[in-house]
């Protein structure tokens, strides 16, 4: 008697296991997709009186909603940067910031609940001659300068301390026990 219910008991379970087993499951299909497109022309240069900066490789990546085709997250800005020293001075360069223009020059202005990050931070002491690689990543750019299209600029602000630096070197004469 002992053996036929558990003889029961098991045949019931293999059962259910194996009729939950073969149930067809339903996977969702994604409701967003990421979107990169790139910058036209894909590279660029700048002169100033103490840089040459040049960009390039510059992607713009948005997240947007399958069906209704908005875009749901702050459009991102990847590429890379070069920045090269062509003053006679040690300049100590601070960040790099991004403005965008539309064609008539005026700033394109992120909508509240967007993300901002126009700021790459560096930190870098370059001699003359000198340069320096590096990339720009995930910086953020307007919204409506995607969806509406009105990008016609990017101004490119760099932040550095123009006068020649002046190091010190200071020697302890204390011990450390």
């Amino acid at each position: 008697m002992r053996i036929t219910k558990i003889f029961i008991l098991l045949t019931l379970v293999l059962g259910i296991g194996f009729w939950g087993c073969t149930k067809e499951q339903k996977t969702e299909a994604p409701i967003r997709e990421q979107i990169i497109k790139d910058l036209v022309p894909p590279k660029a240069e700048v002169k100033s009186e103490n840089f040459l900066v040049e960009l390039n490789d510059l992607k713009v990546s948005t997240t947007v909603d399958i069906t209704s085709k908005e875009i749901v997250e702050t459009p991102r800005l990847n590429g890379g940067i070069k920045i090269t020293n062509t003053s006679k001075d040690v300049l100590d360069i601070q960040a790099v910031t991004l403005e965008y223009l539309d064609g008539a020059g005026t700033p394109i202005a992120f909508s509240s609940g967007e993300k901002i990050a126009k700021v790459s931070p560096f930190w870098h002491a370059l001699k003359p001659g000198e340069v320096l690689e590096s990339t720009l990543y995930d910086l953020t750019i307007p919204r409506k300068a995607i969806k509406e299209k009105s990008l016609a600029k990017i101004e490119i602000n760099l932040v550095y301390v123009s006068t020649p630096l002046k190091r010190e070197n200071l020697t302890l004469s204390e011990k450390v026990e």
